[in-house]
């Protein structure tokens, strides 16, 4: 697999999608920031669902030999990050990713929004 940037993101969003993760989002920080080009952000039910869909997205990166520099997660299993470089995940429970909302920290960021499998671009106003 040599996905990179906007494909490697929106792909990992599908395997997110796959687990039933919502308010699926790919911000892209290229023009913003040089910490990462991409940010996917996504959410859970639970802190069970939330570890699902992250072990989802790493074992099936890792059956391709992709695998993140860095894993970061909570006790409690409320937000966890998988830094794969150029693509940062963030999978939030529901009420953590409302807490932190890094779609308001990030606001200049181009948001580019996941629906139903596809993505449709839009630069969304800030929240």
């Amino acid at each position: 697999m040599k996905l990179r940037g906007q494909n490697f993101a929106k792909f990992i969003a599908n395997l997110a999608s796959d687990k039933k993760a919502f308010d699926v989002l790919i911000l892209d920080l290229r023009k913003i920031d040089y910490i990462t080009d991409f940010f996917v952000i996504v959410s859970g039910n639970s802190s069970t669902h939330v570890k699902t869909i992250s072990d989802y997205i790493d074992e099936n990166l890792s059956k391709n030999k992709i695998y993140p520099f860095h894993r970061e997660d909570d006790i409690g299993y409320n937000w966890i990050l998988l830094d794969y470089g150029d693509v940062v995940v963030h999978v939030f429970e529901e009420n953590t990713r409302k807490f932190y909302s890094l779609e308001r920290l990030w606001g200049d960021a181009k948001f580019i929004k996941l629906e139903d499998k596809g993505s449709k671009e839009s630069k969304k106003s800030k929240l």
